[in-house]
């Protein structure tokens, strides 16, 4: 009751700040100004705030508010649920969601199998069990550093070479997993082909992987255009 008390009491004192129940909070951003700070609903921050005695710097920030999907439980991770969003057809992220936790049950029992089987100290300990370790290393190993945009000089259109975003590459790697799920067997299920697919990703390796490597080699075989992106 005292804990409920703590976080109810710091959503009346910061100005359109914390709230205690942020997921019953809109999710409509565009009203808001730009000098609207991101809200803050993690638990273990609020507690860092007012441990640290810098509560009182934020009574007059203006805040946004938080959006319905966010949540301070242990169990919301923001690549998850991206990565769910990415999936989804139709609108039906419960599907979605379900086919998902099947991948992470596979993924687990892939990885425990093999850690059992292990009989090394040194390779068991760096056998990762946790499937959404996997999933976010799978995502890191995949995202690409360029990518090809068309330039148009004298009539023609150029494929050049330009840096891309960290926000731009995350969607390339998620999309290239939702796609590369879809292309495949229809003999084979969607969670089985992810599974071994992001085991594959954390490893360097797989189809993914393949598809970050072959876009950097367009960009390399493409560089002699790189200027017509400053011209």
């Amino acid at each position: 009751m005292a804990l409920f008390a703590k976080y109810l009491r710091i959503g009346s004192t910061v100005k359109h700040g914390f709230q205690a129940f942020p997921q019953l909070s809109a999710a409509k951003y565009s009203v808001y100004p730009p000098h609207y700070s991101e809200p803050i609903y993690k638990k273990q921050e609020l507690d860092n705030i007012y441990e640290s005695g810098m509560i009182d710097n934020y009574k007059l920030i203006p805040f946004k508010a938080a959006k319905s999907n966010e949540t301070c439980s242990i169990f919301h991770d923001p690549v998850v649920e991206k990565f769910i969003n990415y999936m989804l057809i139709k609108g039906q992220k419960k599907l979605a969601r379900g086919v998902l936790e099947k991948t992470f049950e596979k993924i687990k029992k892939i990885q425990l199998e093999k850690y059992n089987r292990e009989t090394d100290p040194e390779k068991k300990d760096s056998i990762i069990i946790d499937p959404v370790v996997i999933l976010k290393k799978a995502i890191a190993n995949c995202k690409p550093l360029l990518k090809l945009t068309a330039v148009k000089r004298g009539g023609s259109f150029y494929q050049v070479p330009v840096p891309i975003t960290d926000k731009e590459s995350t969607f390339y790697a998620m999309r290239w997993f939702v796609h590369c799920g879809r292309e495949k067997d229809k003999s084979i299920s969607f969670a089985d082909f992810m599974a071994k697919e992001l085991i594959n990703a954390s490893n360097n390796d797989g189809k993914v992987v393949k598809k970050k490597l072959d876009l950097h080699k367009q960009c390399e075989a493409n560089r002699a255009y790189a200027h017509y992106r400053f011209s």
